[in-house]
């Protein structure tokens, strides 16, 4: 049987690659984006209460109502921005199943989507499967700053909408509120719809805010945010997400996700839910995250590798220029291989393969696994 792919230039995820190769060669595991401890004991007991208590059918299409009032209670808490409850919050399957929706919901045949490389590698193929066109402006390290008169320049008559992530992963940068200011003067005016990916707003360092687009006005009448509870509770494996948007824009998501996966995990969301009524449990992880940026930075100060600091996320980018000219691809699997330590290339994010010398690493692991992979950077 023969049949033309949608998706021709797909193959196996960087992640899937680099996680199974630090697998089978016993190594340490900072590739891919997720936690190497427990999720909290608190957050699991109110699961299973929710369990216990009968959350074990079908949670309401949008979400289990009282995880969608403790969303609008965050965002009126953190930046003083409205989200209707019932009208304008729905919760996902993860902040993948949310992005994947929205772009189904509104891309048509032919319609331009821009993205910023390194783009976290969901956004293009969700593009493509639904007949768009991916408009890609690629970012330089160290930096990775917009060059806005560039992004101007490649809004047409034909663009749709715009995918922006901030804080950034791979990067680790965050955007500044001139950014924001500067994309709302773009799409001011015109139908162009933003997508906001948000995941990690309670990861940033140093001080610095989180620029939402909920914050701008203009900004927030024309975007979706999507968010990751995952991310933010350090139980990836459960895939939880969810998505803000004015009502106009929510009601077009909702009639693809009723028929994409309809609702997700309901006890879950009922503990979660309890989970942030002490609202800590988000608010302090900036410096929870914070103090394992600062251990793995001091741990390396001395190796050949260098860096800027993360701003946010729980990555960080290290440029090995300095050690070897091999391909970024290249050079992450021989660490693995040869050295017992996995990491992510970034290349494989930027157009055309663009190869900048630097690898992310995650640091959302135990300080006795950072200690240990420290030891072995500082050998390299």
């Amino acid at each position: 049987m023969q049949h033309q792919s949608k998706l021709p230039n797909v193959g196996t995820t960087i992640f899937t690659v680099m996680s199974a190769l630090a697998k089978e060669h016993n190594a340490i595991n900072l590739s891919q984006g997720f936690p190497n401890y427990p999720s909290s004991k608190k957050l699991n007991n109110l699961v299973s209460n929710a369990m216990n208590n009968g959350y074990n059918q079908y949670a309401p299409m949008a979400g289990n109502l009282d995880l969608r009032l403790a969303i609008s209670n965050k965002y009126q808490l953190l930046y003083k921005s409205t989200y209707h409850p019932e009208k304008e919050i729905t919760v996902t399957a993860g902040a993948t199943q949310a992005i994947y929706t929205i772009i189904s919901a509104f891309v048509r045949h032919g319609d331009e989507v821009i993205i910023f490389k390194p783009a976290y590698d969901c956004y293009q193929p969700a593009i493509e499967v639904n007949g768009g066109k991916t408009i890609s402006i690629q970012l330089s390290a160290p930096n990775y700053k917009v060059n806005w008169e560039e992004v101007a320049s490649k809004i047409t008559s034909k663009t749709k909408m715009i995918v922006i992530n901030t804080p950034h992963n791979p990067s680790g940068t965050i955007w500044a509120k001139d950014d924001m200011l500067q994309l709302q003067k773009l799409t001011k005016d015109t139908n162009i719809i933003v997508l906001s990916d948000e995941v990690y707003e309670h990861i940033i360092f140093d001080g610095e805010q989180h620029q939402s687009v909920c914050l701008f006005d203009n900004l927030k009448q024309r975007s979706f945010i999507t968010a990751s509870f995952g991310k933010t509770f350090h139980n990836t494996g459960w895939k939880i997400g969810y998505c803000c948007a004015p009502e106009t824009l929510m009601t077009e998501f909702r009639k693809v996700h009723q028929f994409n996966v309809f609702s997700v995990n309901h006890p879950a969301q009922k503990g979660i839910a309890d989970y942030m009524q002490d609202t800590e449990t988000y608010l302090g992880l900036n410096d929870f995250f914070q103090q394992k940026r600062d251990l793995f930075l001091n741990l390396i100060s001395e190796s050949r590798f260098k860096f800027q600091p993360s701003q946010g996320t729980y990555f960080q980018v290290l440029d090995y220029s300095e050690i070897t000219d091999e391909h970024d691809v290249d050079f992450a699997k021989r660490l693995t291989k040869a050295f017992k330590i996995a990491s992510i290339p970034l290349s494989v994010f930027n157009e055309e393969g663009k190869d900048d010398k630097v690898l992310r690493f995650c640091f959302a692991k135990t300080d006795e696994t950072l200690v240990k992979a420290s030891e072995i950077l500082c050998k390299i």
